[in-house]
């Protein structure tokens, strides 16, 4: 997050409103024995337990390269977001379905409800505000996106991370809010347990998206299509080059790119003339993309190669 001020805003005001909220929530499923109350409040504990971790990933990433790790330490975002993804899984979504099962099953009144929909009400306001600082944040670099794909296609895991937690945390306690009201106008403690159980199916879900998006960033994803062009263009303007062989891209952090190309040069080049074209070469890329911060450029002589046979399988 060193990069990038607004996720660090997003992160610690969600951090902050959760804090609170738990404790509010807590209190709350104490006073009124509700099962969604807890359920939220476990949610809110994991959300706050996920930011911390997020705030430290983007402080160990600031480290510097070492003999250990001559790339840095920029994948260290990576590894946090992921283990967000396994606390909100584990801590938020399976504790919430067990408790909905356990309350479907075995029902009993609540006590005080109107607490619980105080509770419940300034919390979605909390939320809702978290919320609105990460879109707010989000909408200054997603461009022309979709919400969807700034979430699918974002190299730094923070915001989508804030963003689906809220959006998720917003939509829980509204399911919490049904769950306690139609136990009350019912009289049927059953439907706590149901939206407990609604909560829990949520997070799981949003634990699963933010797992699999996190995983492809920890494995390796190449730079977006528009910074490849970007780094095709720098190269192929250089004289001496003749076309990009080959060209591979891989994130190692948000914000440091891995750049490694093979470009054709005509035979009989001098190898003064190529290191000099080389250093241009990386120059110019480095500043249409700053981001690029490990380039490797090999010069080699393209050799087309040759057509397969016909009928060959």
């Amino acid at each position: 997050m060193a990069a990038d001020g607004g996720s660090t805003r997003a992160v610690v005001t969600a951090l902050a409103a959760n804090l609170g909220i738990a404790v509010s929530k807590g209190v709350g499923a104490l006073i009124t024995g509700s099962s969604s109350m807890l359920a939220e409040a476990v949610h809110s504990l994991a959300d706050t337990t996920n930011q911390a971790l997020l705030l430290v990933g983007g402080r160990r990433a600031r480290r510097e390269a070492d003999e250990k790790h001559p790339f840095g330490y920029a994948r260290e975002r990576y590894i946090y977001a992921f283990i967000v993804s396994i606390v909100l899984f584990t801590l938020g979504g399976l504790f919430a379905l067990y408790e909905g099962y356990e309350k479907i099953r075995h029902p009993h009144e609540l006590t005080s409800p109107l607490v619980a929909v105080v509770i419940l009400v300034v919390a979605i306001g909390l939320e809702g505000y978290a919320l609105y600082t990460a879109a707010k944040s989000a909408n200054a670099i997603r461009g022309t996106k979709t919400w969807w794909q700034f979430i699918r296609h974002a190299k730094a895991p923070e915001l989508p991370t804030i963003l689906l937690e809220d959006a998720g945390a917003v939509t829980g306690l509204v399911v919490a809010l049904l769950g306690v009201g139609l136990s009350v106008l019912t009289g049927d403690p059953v439907f706590d347990g149901i939206g407990t159980f609604v909560i829990g199916a949520l997070l799981v879900a949003i634990a699963v998206i933010l797992a699999m998006e996190t995983k492809s960033l920890l494995v390796g994803e190449s730079a977006s299509k528009a910074h490849i062009a970007k780094i095709r263009e720098a190269l192929l303007a250089e004289p001496r080059f003749d076309r990009v062989i080959h060209l591979r891209t891989m994130h190692l952090g948000p914000d440091e790119l891995l750049v490694a190309v093979k470009v054709a040069v005509a035979p009989g080049e001098v190898a003064e003339d190529i290191s000099v074209a080389t250093n241009n070469a990386e120059a110019r890329i480095r500043a249409q993309l700053p981001i690029a911060t490990l380039i490797f450029v090999e010069p080699d002589i393209y050799q087309p190669q040759p057509a397969a046979p016909s009928g060959a399988s």
